[in-house]
């Protein structure tokens, strides 16, 4: 009688790869870092959000998978890792982030000004000169307490990996921000959606680490959205007040932010405080 043929255990392919490639929140388990608020985010409600309402179901360790996990780590980084040399999922040396064909900016810029004001142009409802990382983030995050992120379709592979973007989320509380006026633009909650789309080029080094990302998409498709209804309000913010930004826009500073730490409410990779994504 002939004997069995053994069978060989089938490849794992994504055997050796990345954490940051295989789970979305790979980066919110490190230790040893400086986390903003002193501790890691928490993106509950945004992963399930995400999960509720996405339009795309990718394989585990498919090519549109890994991107989406990548992108979404590095999304975390950019926003809660105060030490840009804890981000791991950049190649440090030649780190770059740019809009629509701006010049590129650093990953150190970023940290300083905030990942929305990176990526967002001033314009009549929004200032990204004006706005700081505080009162940006509590702009964007409280009117959607999620603001989930997919990676729709994958064009190409690495090392230049271009593919087409969807940020989403729900306009559960007013819009309120500061124009280039110095205006403070209240814009009442019409509980709809916020759906927006891009595409992104984004170049990988052989650790499938961030080198260059380009994002090309329409950054008042938002507002846009945001302001479909009437009832848009502006005003003058005092000149004079020696409260911040965030207190004069939200009613509460930084010491309140601090307190809401725990929870990211939305994700925001393109655009990323209570417990959110």
């Amino acid at each position: 009688m002939a004997s069995a043929q053994a069978k060989e255990p089938p490849v794992d392919a994504t055997a050796g790869l990345p954490d940051y490639l295989l789970d979305p929140n790979a980066v919110m388990k490190d230790v040893d870092v400086k986390w903003r608020y002193n501790q890691s985010p928490d993106y509950t409600n945004t992963r399930k959000a995400w999960a509720q309402t996405k339009t795309r179901n990718h394989t585990a360790g498919s090519l549109p998978s890994l991107v989406e996990n990548l992108v979404k780590n590095w999304e975390v980084e950019a926003s809660f890792k105060m030490d840009i040399s804890d981000w791991r999922t950049i190649d440090h040396p030649n780190f770059t982030f740019s809009i629509n064909g701006s010049a590129p900016v650093t990953g150190e810029y970023m940290l300083k000004v905030g990942t929305y004001n990176a990526i967002i142009p001033s314009n009549e409802y929004y200032s990204s000169e004006k706005s700081d990382f505080s009162s940006s983030h509590k702009t964007f995050k409280r009117m959607m307490p999620t603001f989930a992120w997919e990676v729709l379709e994958v064009y190409s592979g690495p090392p230049t990996v271009s593919f087409k973007w969807r940020h989403w989320g729900i306009m559960n509380n007013d819009y309120v921000g500061v124009n280039g006026k110095g205006e403070k633009v209240t814009i009442p909650a019409h509980g709809g959606s916020i759906d927006i789309q891009g595409v992104a080029i984004v170049k990988v080094d052989a650790a499938v680490r961030l080198q260059a990302v380009e994002i090309f998409y329409d950054p008042l498709e938002m507002f846009r959205q945001i302001a479909k209804k009437a009832g848009v309000k502006k005003t003058e913010l005092p000149t004079d007040s020696k409260e911040d930004l965030t207190t004069l826009l939200h009613g509460e500073g930084y010491a309140a932010e601090k307190s809401e730490a725990g929870v990211a409410s939305a994700e925001c990779p393109f655009l990323p405080r209570e417990n959110r994504e």
